[in-house]
């Protein structure tokens, strides 16, 4: 077995969210895979249980659990791919549904990768849940974007998407952890997006993830296509739209994460970005 580390989502190596991928992982157990998830320490770890030709089996674990999907930990996978046997098209069986995947060697001679989600669902969310994540969080009501209305939106994980009004009320983040994991873990929430709208097609995000026992992800590309799905669900955006979400600057790790999303409420939302492998 060998172990990679990438950093998904920046073209800097002190940027981006750092994903494993392990791209030979047939034969070890789902015991060993959180094991080595842990020791890595990253949000989130790749690992290819099976490949035929440019077909992979993909199953994604966090330092403390499995979970259905990860966008970044996809990225990176897509790119270690291509390393090893050149760009092109994949295919990825993963316990969210399957996920297309291209790569292409940029004109700044990076690789690109571009995933496309499931198809989005958006669903209300429940007032007494939103209290207590606001009060959680230090948020007032009146911290809110009203033209962005909180809901749970999921492209193969469940997030809520919280919009503040301000890029100040988002830069200034302290939530209780053990007490916002217990609220997670009962609504089955994979992370809480934090979102602020700079333009029509501009956003910065800040995504807590206490499931998995980390603060903040620095780039979330779940999130940022259950993002892009909530989008379009709630005519927020001119269709069909490209919208670029940055994430990571509060914490130092700055990530570019490109949405395409089309007109189509069943089509699934392309995840672009790049990943640069980081050394052991």
């Amino acid at each position: 077995m060998e172990l990679l580390r990438y950093a998904a989502f920046s073209e800097r190596g002190d940027g981006g969210n750092p994903a494993g991928v392990v791209l030979d992982a047939d034969g070890i157990s789902s015991e060993g895979m959180l094991e080595i998830a842990a020791e890595v320490g990253y949000s989130e770890t790749a690992f290819v249980t099976e490949r035929t030709g440019r077909t992979l089996s993909v199953r994604y674990f966090s330092p403390k659990m499995e979970v259905p999907f990860c966008g970044h930990a996809t990225i990176a996978t897509a790119v270690a791919f291509a390393d090893v046997h050149g760009p092109g098209d994949l295919l990825l069986s993963t316990q969210a549904g399957p996920i297309k995947v291209s790569t292409s060697v940029n004109p700044a001679g990076f690789t690109d990768a571009t995933l496309v989600s499931v198809p989005p669902r958006v669903e209300a969310m429940d007032e007494v849940l939103l209290d207590e994540l606001l009060a959680i969080l230090g948020w007032s009501p009146t911290d809110l974007d009203p033209g962005l209305p909180p809901r749970v939106a999921n492209a193969g994980a469940s997030h809520p998407i919280i919009a503040a009004a301000t890029r100040e009320r988002l830069a200034d983040l302290v939530y209780d952890f053990p007490v916002l994991a217990e609220l997670m873990a009962r609504a089955r929430w994979t992370t809480i997006d934090l979102v602020w709208r700079e333009s029509a097609d501009v956003f910065h995000a800040r995504n807590l993830f206490p499931p998995g026992g980390i603060v903040e992800d620095p780039a979330t590309g779940a999130a940022a296509a259950a993002f892009g799905g909530y989008l379009r669900a709630l005519a927020l955006i001119a269709l069909p739209a490209t919208a670029t979400v940055y994430q990571g600057h509060d914490m130092g790790r700055p990530s570019r994460i490109t949405l395409s999303i089309p007109e189509d409420p069943a089509s699934g939302i392309s995840v672009t970005g790049t990943a640069l492998a980081l050394s052991p």
